[in-house]
Order: C-alpha cells, then sequence, then structure tokens
C-alpha cells in the first residue's frame, strides 16, 4: 500500500489513550468474568493466573511447539514480537493475542473437557433471550407493513446501530437523524449501497456479510439477510463469522445457530424470518465461512488469496462492526478526513461498512462533519458508541 495514504500504527503504550485502557484495565476484567462464568479446575485457574500476569506486565512468549494453530501466527508476526511488552506491539495484534491466550488458559484447544466450550457463551445467550430482543422481534410485525424499500431501509439500520438500535426497526429516526445539530450518522453512503444489489426479484449476485457481534447484533444482520433473498434482490449469502470465540462478543457458528433458533421459536413475522434462514441454510442460498484469517491478528490488506477470491466474487461485500472496520482500513490514526475509499482501494470488489464507533479509528468524514463532533464531545464522539457510519467503495 506504499502509494496510498499513511499513517502511525495505534499501540497501546500511550497511558489514558484508549488502547492502553483496553490492555491494562479491560483485559483483566474479562479475565476475572471469565473466572467468574465457569467452575474452572485448579489448572484453568493457575493458567489464567499466569496470563494475568504476562498481559499486565509481562512479554510476549511464542506459542508452544506443538500448539495447532502455531503456524498460523508465525505467519502472523508471532516471532517478531516475541520478547516484546503487549503495550508495545501494535494494539490490534495484542489484542487478539489476549483472546488466543484466554482460550488456551481456559482449556479450549486442548483434549479434555472443557475443550470446545465458549467461556462467553452465557453472557451471548442472556442477551439473545432478553426482554428487549422479545421487543425488537414483536417490531418486525410492524415493519411488514411497510413497502419492501421501506424494509430494507429499516433492516439495514437494524444491522448498522447493532444492539443499541431501539429503533424497534422503525424509519422514524431517520428524519431525526438528519436535523440533529450533532449527527448520530456521522457518514452515509446507504444511496450508494442499494444499486450494488439487484431490484426486488432481479439479483443474481452473491452478498458476502464479514459478521461481527453475537447475540442481539447479529439478529438484525440476520433479518437483512433474509429480507433480501426472499424479495430476489440477491441470489446467495455468505456469512463470513469467527472460527473460534474472539473479543468476548464476536460470532460464531455456534451463535449463527443460537440466532436462528430464537427466530423460528419466535412469533410471528420473526418466526418466518428463522423459517427462511433455516431453509437457506439448509440449501446453500446462505453458507457459512469460517477462514482462520477472520482471528488474525492483521489488517484485511494482509488477506489470504483464498479469502480475496470469496470477496472477489462477491457483488458486495458488508463489513460490520468497530473491530472489522479497523481491519478493513487498517488500525492506524488517520485523519479523519482521510478517503475511505483510497485505504480501501486494495479491496478485491465493492466494499460497505457498517460501523458503530467504538475506537479512535476512522476515515472518510468531512471536514465540517469532524468540526461539529469535536465541539461538542471532543474527541469522545470516537469511542462511545453513540455514532455511526455507512461508507461505500464501489
Amino acid at each position: 500500500m506504499s502509494d496510498h495514504p499513511t499513517a502511525p500504527v495505534i499501540r497501546g503504550d500511550e497511558p489514558g489513550t484508549f488502547p492502553h485502557g483496553v490492555l491494562a484495565e479491560r483485559h483483566p476484567a474479562i479475565i476475572r468474568q471469565v473466572r467468574e462464568t465457569f467452575p474452572y479446575g485448579p489448572e484453568q485457574h493457575r493458567a489464567l493466573d499466569v496470563l494475568l500476569a504476562d498481559c499486565t506486565g509481562g512479554t510476549i512468549e511464542p506459542l508452544p511447539a506443538d500448539a495447532h494453530d502455531r503456524r498460523h501466527w508465525e505467519s502472523w508476526g508471532m516471532d517478531a514480537h516475541a520478547g516484546r511488552s503487549w503495550y508495545e506491539v501494535p494494539w490490534l495484534w495484542s489484542e487478539s493475542w489476549f483472546y488466543r491466550r484466554l482460550l488456551e488458559a481456559v482449556g479450549y484447544f486442548a483434549p479434555g473437557p472443557w475443550q470446545g466450550v465458549d467461556p462467553f457463551r452465557p453472557s451471548k445467550l442472556a442477551e439473545l433471550d432478553s426482554p428487549a430482543t422479545d421487543e425488537e422481534l414483536a417490531a418486525l410485525d410492524d415493519l411488514a407493513r411497510q413497502s419492501e424499500d421501506e424494509r430494507a431501509r429499516a433492516l439495514l439500520h437494524g444491522s448498522l446501530w447493532g444492539n443499541r438500535a431501539d429503533l424497534g426497526f422503525r424509519l422514524s429516526a431517520e428524519g431525526a437523524e438528519e436535523t440533529a445539530a450533532v449527527p448520530a450518522l456521522v457518514a452515509d453512503d446507504s444511496e450508494r449501497l442499494w444499486p450494488l444489489l439487484g431490484a426486488s426479484g432481479t439479483g443474481a449476485g452473491t452478498l458476502c456479510l464479514v459478521a461481527d457481534n453475537a447475540g442481539r447484533e447479529l439478529v438484525p444482520d440476520l433479518l437483512l439477510i433474509a429480507h433480501l433473498l426472499t424479495h430476489g434482490r440477491i441470489a446467495r449469502a455468505v456469512l463470513h463469522v469467527k472460527p473460534y470465540p474472539y473479543y468476548v462478543s464476536d460470532a460464531t457458528t455456534a451463535d449463527v445457530v443460537d440466532a436462528v433458533r430464537r427466530l423460528t421459536g419466535a412469533q410471528g413475522a420473526a418466526a418466518e424470518y428463522g423459517r427462511c434462514l433455516w431453509a437457506a441454510l439448509t440449501d446453500g442460498r446462505l453458507a457459512l465461512r469460517a477462514h482462520p484469517f477472520s482471528c488474525a491478528p492483521l489488517p484485511y490488506a494482509d488477506m489470504p488469496d483464498g479469502l480475496r477470491a470469496d470477496f472477489a466474487a462477491a457483488a458486495l461485500t458488508v463489513v460490520k462492526g468497530d473491530l472489522n472496520y479497523r481491519r478493513l482500513v487498517g488500525d492506524r490514526y488517520w485523519p479523519p478526513t482521510t478517503s475511505f475509499a483510497e485505504v480501501t482501494t486494495y479491496f478485491p470488489g465493492p466494499v460497505a461498512a457498517l460501523r458503530t464507533l467504538k475506537s479512535d479509528v476512522v476515515t472518510g468524514l468531512t471536514a465540517d462533519t469532524e468540526a461539529v463532533l469535536v465541539a461538542a464531545e471532543e474527541q469522545r464522539w470516537r469511542t462511545g458508541g453513540t455514532h455511526a457510519l455507512i461508507q461505500v467503495r464501489t
């Protein structure tokens, strides 16, 4: 990417910054949460103690020689970072390494009784089974009375805002956003997104959707896919999920199944969406991918050829959420007015980002929008999850 703009890589070595807080405070809190969620035995508790000491004050030590994914991590920079502080390496790398080590500590990968047990599953299921989810699914019945285009737009906004949607998937919030002094939607290319899909009944292409979180954030992603399939805006969808639990709430295959079951077990329109998704999974119109690179500590600019071919074949790839946005544009301190199109020129096909802002990285804003946000909130708008963007590069 030498011909394109560049900016400093984000690291966690500066106290008081958002990345430093994640490494110094959030990761230890996650270790405490995991300890309390399952009755792990002494072996797991000892391993979690070691991880706590390592991630807060130790250095990066390579995986053992017999680790099942050692070859991947060697190609992802493990040996180059060995012996360095967790705070000195790129923040994206350090965060990913933390979750890999956490799963190892609780016995997720090794043969034994805890193999394959997702340490974050209880919190994912609690969110999926919450009354708030019931309310959002019930609102789908009202949405059924809208036109197909209005439903598509509402479901896109539901997918964008995830568990902050509180829209009941209604469109009423759209007008309010346009007149707000401080915009909730800091960039909106949604009108450039729809032409990349077919008109109703004419869509012959494939939509790739790179999923972010499970639970109440995955449900609206699935609803959007179901709508586009049902109305013939796309012929097929490929949903990219994580091959193992990652970043606490990232979606895995098991989380997709849980979400589809939640829909099929609901009432009214939600159940219809669920049956559509179940049928699409069984007949191949909706396929799941769990590529190892989905858990890589690297930007998508470094994606392997097989994944590149997947995205190149799609009419559109939708990249969901904050972490995937960081990987899409590069986890760097970009000036917010940096062109989104320029930093994603490497991507092998049309790409759209749907993202609520929960970290420092942002591109594609106008100077006026940035000025309004900074005047109202200083830099808090970058990390609070109260602002969002829809960006498209064709």
